[in-house]
């Protein structure tokens, strides 16, 4: 399976899912006007990657501003992550990061924890800072 990338751009995120590392990262902004369309090859991959077994997933999520319709897809992301988790062996760890005094955005992650039940961190870092994942 190949790794999918795509580059930051205005309104649109970096999403870097490397199957190999089993590191998924969402980052940046996400408010364009196609949404389901620039997020269904990223289903299409997750479909495919979730085919195999007993993966130790680290899917992290940093992000400066979302629309809803974006909301809605990173829930989305989440809960077939969650299910997967569920029905084979895998072990699933969500990284929320939001930059320290971003409230509005600690209380987005706070909501998807709240709504999926998944295993999700909270870390709090400060603009410019090497983030682990």
């Amino acid at each position: 399976m190949e790794r999918f990338y795509i580059k930051a751009e205005d309104f649109v995120p970096e999403i870097d899912l490397n199957p190999d590392t089993n590191i998924l990262k969402i980052t940046g902004e996400s408010y364009h006007e196609y949404t389901h369309e620039f997020f269904q090859p990223i289903f299409d991959w997750f479909e495919e990657y979730t085919k195999t077994e007993g993966r130790n997933i680290k899917l992290s999520f940093r992000m400066d501003y979302f629309n809803t319709a974006s909301s809605k897809c990173f829930f989305d992301i989440i809960d077939l992550l969650g299910e997967y988790e569920k029905v084979s062996d895998a072990n699933l760890e969500i990284f929320w990061y939001y930059e320290d005094g971003d409230i509005d955005m600690l209380e987005s992650g706070e909501d998807y924890l709240e709504e999926s039940g998944t295993n999700m961190k909270f870390i709090a870092y400060n603009s410019g800072e090497e983030l682990p994942i």
